[in-house]
């Protein structure tokens, strides 16, 4: 099974680069299951109804978000209806959508996807390791699902190796995001669970994460806000992890994926 994770979409710019990419990728790269964050869809701050149809009618499987997804208050809304928008599982309880859902790949298997947000330097949610424990019981690998992939939307590296190595054996991925800049340790771990602290952004990176270098600057330098922020609009690379999936759920080969834009462009040299 080949799955593919892209990285949190930033803007206008990030958002192309999906919609004018993904359909190519799919049939290339003989994609079974793609899962898009998308939680800075939205001028950077949230997704839109229109957007999360643009990205599944695109080739997204799935779309996860973080700590930005209520931004945009239609989506209290709208993700009540759409089963393929997941929200960080360990919200408290009574929040509107799902934490985790099985979904349907390509190829017939059974994905589970869990969206999990950290607690270091971030709101103080529920336990993300308690919580990813209960969906993994519910629902265990090679039994009621083919494939697991969870989001650790997280500021640390710490805590993102930590639910990686919690998770080892149990998920076929573990991927972090919300620091908006691809890491380099992408790797299988002694489990059979792959793993990168950081699946980058999809956006400009002639920018501050994403956003317009003017703005940053001023409050770095000056502490004074003069604006809002505002997503950088020039030429986005897509950014995310590239894996391979064995008939027991577990991951066979992980790679970073870097095309278009300012990076130096990374494939998966064995499905080119």
């Amino acid at each position: 099974m080949r799955l593919l994770f892209i990285g949190d979409v930033v803007g206008r710019t990030g958002r192309h680069a999906v919609v004018q990419r993904l359909p190519e990728l799919r049939e290339r790269w003989r994609l079974d299951f793609v899962v898009v964050n998308g939680e800075n869809a939205a001028g950077g701050f949230g997704i839109t109804e229109a957007i999360c149809e643009d990205f599944l009618s695109a080739g997204a499987d799935c779309i996860t978000l973080g700590n930005h997804a209520f931004d945009q208050r239609e989506a209290l809304v709208f993700i009540e209806r759409q089963h393929r928008l997941i929200r960080p599982a360990n919200y408290p309880a009574g929040t509107p959508g799902r934490g985790a859902n099985l979904i349907e790949a390509r190829n017939g298997a059974r994905v589970l996807v869990t969206n999990i947000m950290g607690r270091v330097f971030m709101d103080p949610l529920d336990d993300p390791f308690a919580t990813v424990d209960r969906e993994l019981e519910a629902c265990p690998l090679g039994m009621a699902c083919d494939a697991i992939v969870i989001d650790i939307h997280a500021e640390t590296t710490s805590e993102k190796y930590a639910m990686g190595h919690f998770a080892d054996g149990r998920a076929s991925l573990v991927v972090g995001t919300h620091t908006h800049a691809p890491t380099a340790d992408a790797q299988i771990l002694p489990g059979g669970t792959a793993y990168q602290s950081d699946a980058g952004m999809t956006g400009d990176y002639n920018s501050v994460i994403g956003m317009n270098k003017a703005e940053p600057l001023q409050r770095f330098t000056r502490r004074i806000p003069t604006g809002r922020f505002e997503p950088a609009d020039g030429p986005a690379t897509l950014c995310g992890v590239a894996v391979e999936i064995g008939g027991d759920g577990l991951a066979t080969m992980v790679q970073p994926v870097r095309l278009g834009g300012r990076l130096r462009e990374e494939t998966p040299r064995d499905w080119e």
